[in-house]
C-alpha cells in the first residue's frame, strides 16, 4: 500500500520537522499518546518511504490535519464494494429493512447532525471534521442505496443533498479540490431525486466556485446563472438574493465591473426585510443586510472600487463572532481593498488578522487569497 502524506506534506509547503511538531501539538491537544519526537521523524520519514504503514491511531490525526479522507491519504487503497459482503438475499433484505427505518425515524436527527457539523465549521474550520463528514455521508448514501420507495427515498435524499454540499465546501476550504467536486455532484444528484429545487440550486451553484479556483471564472458565472434561471419562481426570495450575490462576487473576478454592481443591486432588491439571516426554508443559507455588506465590500474590493472599505468595516461591525472562518474572509476582503487605495500599513494589520484566523480554521482557501494579497503589498 502507498500513501499520499509526502504530496499532502509538501502542498502545505511544510518540512518533514513541522509534520512532527503538528503531530505533537494536535495529539497533546486531543489527549492522545504517540512516540517519541526522535521516534516520530523516522515515522514520518518511513511513512513517505513506503518503509512503514501508517496506523489507524496516526492516519485519525493525519487525517485531522490536513483534512482528507482515508482514500486520499491512502492511494492504491482497496476498500472494497459494500454490497461484496452481502450474504445473498437475506443480507439484502435486512440493508432494504435497515434504510426505510433510517428514513421514517432518523432523517431528522441525520439533519440535526448536519446543522452540528455545520456550525462546528463555521466555529472551528473544516479540516478536524474529515472523519465525522466522511461517516456521516456514508451513512445517508448507504441508506439511499438500498431505500426502495419514493416516499421513503425522498427524506434521505434531501438529507443527503444538504449533506454532501456541506461536505463540498469543506473540502473546497481544505484544498481537496477533487473531492469537494464529487461531493458536489453527489449533492445535486440528490436534490434532483428528492425534487428539492433550492438544495439543487444552492449546490450548483457553489460548484462554480470550484471552477472559479480553477481559472474557469466565466464558466462559473454561467453556471451560477444557470442555477438562478433553472429554479425560477421555486427558489425563495434569499435564496435568490444569494445567488445573485455569487453571481456579483465571481463578476468581479472576471473584471465585468457593470456586471457586477448590477447583480449587486439585484441581490440588495431580492433580500427580505430584517435582521434574520437564515433562510426558514433552506438552512444553509445565511444572508440579510450585514452579511451582504460583506458581500458588496468583497466584490467592489475585487473590481477596486474604492467604496469598499465603508462596506467592509461596515460588515466586521455587524459580524456574527460564530462565523470564524467567514470573518477570516472580511480581515481579506479588508487587506485586498485597502491594497487597491495604497494603505499598506492597514492593510498588513488585517493580513495578520487574516492569517490567524485561516490558521485557527486550518483554511488553505483562504491562505492561498492571503499570499496573493501579501505578494500585491
Amino acid at each position: 500500500m502507498t500513501n499520499g502524506l509526502r504530496d499532502l506534506r509538501a502542498s502545505r509547503e511544510w518540512s518533514q520537522e513541522r509534520l512532527v511538531r503538528e503531530i505533537e501539538i494536535y495529539a497533546h491537544r486531543h489527549a492522545l499518546p504517540v512516540a517519541s519526537r526522535a521516534s516520530l521523524h523516522v515515522y514520518v520519514s518511513e511513512w513517505e518511504n513506503g518503509r512503514r504503514s501508517i496506523s489507524g491511531r496516526y492516519a485519525r490525526i493525519l487525517r485531522s490535519l490536513f483534512g482528507v479522507t482515508d482514500a486520499e491519504l491512502f492511494t492504491g487503497s482497496d476498500k472494497g464494494d459494500a454490497l461484496a459482503s452481502a450474504d445473498g438475499y437475506d443480507e439484502l433484505v435486512k440493508r432494504i429493512d435497515s434504510a426505510r427505518n433510517v428514513s421514517l425515524t432518523m432523517v431528522d436527527t441525520f439533519m440535526e447532525q448536519t446543522e452540528l457539523l455545520r456550525t462546528v465549521d463555521r466555529r472551528m474550520g473544516a479540516s478536524s471534521l474529515v472523519d465525522q463528514m466522511t461517516g456521516h455521508l456514508s451513512t445517508l448514501e448507504d441508506a439511499l442505496t438500498f431505500a426502495v420507495l419514493p416516499d421513503t427515498r425522498r427524506p434521505v435524499a434531501l438529507a443527503l443533498a444538504g449533506a454532501a454540499t456541506l461536505a463540498a465546501w469543506q473540502a473546497l476550504d481544505v484544498g481537496a479540490v477533487e473531492r469537494a467536486w464529487r461531493h458536489y455532484e453527489l449533492g445535486k444528484r440528490a436534490a434532483q431525486e428528492a425534487n428539492e429545487p433550492m438544495y439543487l440550486a444552492h449546490a450548483t451553484a457553489e460548484q462554480a466556485y470550484v471552477l472559479s479556483d480553477a481559472g474557469r471564472t466565466a464558466l462559473a458565472i454561467d453556471l451560477v446563472r444557470d442555477a438562478r434561471s433553472a429554479g425560477g419562481r421555486k427558489l425563495s426570495p434569499r435564496l435568490t438574493a444569494w445567488l445573485y450575490a455569487a453571481e456579483a462576487e465571481l463578476c468581479a473576478k472576471a473584471g465585468l465591473n457593470d456586471d457586477c454592481r448590477r447583480a449587486l443591486d439585484n441581490a440588495t432588491a431580492w433580500l427580505p426585510e430584517g435582521s434574520d439571516a437564515r433562510d426558514p426554508d433552506m438552512l444553509s443559507i445565511f444572508l440579510n443586510a450585514g452579511h451582504l455588506a460583506r458581500w458588496r465590500g468583497n466584490a467592489l474590493a475585487l473590481i477596486g472600487d474604492e467604496a469598499a472599505v465603508t462596506s467592509l468595516y461596515d460588515a466586521l461591525e455587524a459580524a456574527d463572532p460564530t462565523f470564524v472562518r467567514a470573518t477570516a474572509g472580511l480581515h481579506c476582503d479588508l487587506a485586498q481593498a485597502h491594497v487597491v487605495r495604497g494603505e499598506y500599513d492597514q492593510a498588513h494589520e488585517h493580513i495578520v488578522q487574516a492569517r490567524l484566523l485561516a490558521n485557527r480554521t486550518g483554511s488553505v482557501r483562504h491562505r492561498r487569497r492571503i499570499e496573493q494579497i501579501t505578494q500585491r503589498s
